[in-house]
């Protein structure tokens, strides 16, 4: 039989108080209204012994306050959105917060429907990898002051809080340095998306073969949870390309389907084609030859993500400016971009 869970009005007739005492005791408001020190020791006592624990979503439609923070982001899977989740959730746990963290998917009917379920549960923040539909439903949060922080990617025309990275940028140096190590043909395979970031990483990829008067080579590859299904657009396009000297995946994930791909294609790193990638893996130092990388400063886009949000949660202080971080991300040299033995011997 399960056993019934005691309730403030049970503590009560038990102890034959008013219900309004047991809730002033169990809020801290005991000193304030001047309840004895002898009744709030009973109350705490008699409480300890029964194990009683209070209603959290009860709690928080009296105090305003869940101490929830709601985390979204693209795939709670992904190395880089697990990483950064592990860091805000100690970050939020050191301020008092607790997270309840899921996968969007990169759905926007989903992404509405974890809003809304973080809505009924009244977290107090926010934080937020959006996919490109919900652009309404974050106005939608900013308009009632809830507190909100996107993160990895943004949306240009909402004045809200982010942080990101500078994509642009490190595509455009990871592309010159190949450049400057002498490859012509330099592809850039990456996830068909509008999403800001991976948007900017293809401008970087453009703007770098532009300036030095090369043709680019593209390929844009449907996201799909089962990585086999992107294996064949990245297979066909490689054997129509088979004169590629050079590829930059656009990120981790088709990254490591690449690397599946020319493996199984019998095509050598470096010396058939070198190989950089976005985001850092632990499999990209592991694999031979180790693979370059541009790193992300993923303890950094945590710190600020979650710092921002605690200082809109603060009553305390006056905030009502929206923070726009852009942090730089670092080029990793490794194996498998080095000048390969072709090029070593036309120099």
């Amino acid at each position: 039989m399960i056993k019934k869970k005691l309730s403030i009005v049970d503590i009560a007739n038990k102890l034959n108080i008013s219900k309004t005492t047991v809730s002033f005791i169990l809020n801290g408001r005991a000193r304030e209204k001047r309840i004895s020190e002898e009744l709030v020791e009973r109350v705490l006592k008699f409480v300890k012994e029964v194990g009683y624990k209070p209603n959290s979503l009860a709690k928080s439609l009296r105090t305003g306050k869940s101490h929830i923070i709601g985390l979204m982001v693209e795939n709670i899977a992904d190395p880089f959105f697990a990483n950064i989740a592990r860091y805000i959730e100690d970050g939020a746990y050191k301020n008092g917060y607790r997270i309840i963290y899921c996968s969007t998917d990169n759905d926007a009917d989903k992404t509405r429907d974890l809003i809304a379920m973080f809505r009924d549960r009244h977290v107090d923040g926010y934080i937020i990898a959006p996919p490109v539909g919900v652009e309404e439903d974050i106005a939608e949060l900013l308009k009632d002051d809830l507190p909100v922080v996107l993160f990895d990617r943004y949306f240009p025309g909402i004045d809200c809080s982010y942080v990101v990275t500078d994509n642009l940028d490190s595509t455009y140096n990871a592309t010159e340095y190949l450049v400057e190590q002498g490859y012509k043909k330099i592809a850039f395979i990456t996830l068909e998306s509008h999403q800001t970031q991976m948007q900017a990483r293809m401008d970087g990829y453009k703007k770098a073969l532009q300036q030095n008067n090369l043709d680019p080579y593209i390929k844009e590859v449907v996201f799909n949870q089962d990585a086999k299904y992107m294996l064949d657009p990245i297979a066909d396009f490689l054997k129509n390309n088979k004169d590629l000297d050079a590829i930059i995946f656009g990120t981790n994930r088709i990254g490591t389907c690449g690397l599946k791909v020319i493996r199984s294609m019998g095509i050598r790193i470096p010396e058939d084609v070198a190989v950089i990638s976005f985001d850092d893996h632990d499999v990209f130092e592991l694999y031979s030859p180790s693979i370059t990388a541009i790193a992300q400063p993923i303890e950094e886009i945590a710190a600020n993500t979650i710092n921002i949000l605690l200082s809109k949660l603060d009553s305390s202080v006056p905030n009502n400016d929206n923070k726009k971080v852009t942090l730089q991300n670092d080029l990793i040299y490794r194996g498998s971009s080095q000048v390969n033995a072709k090029l070593s011997e036309i120099k």
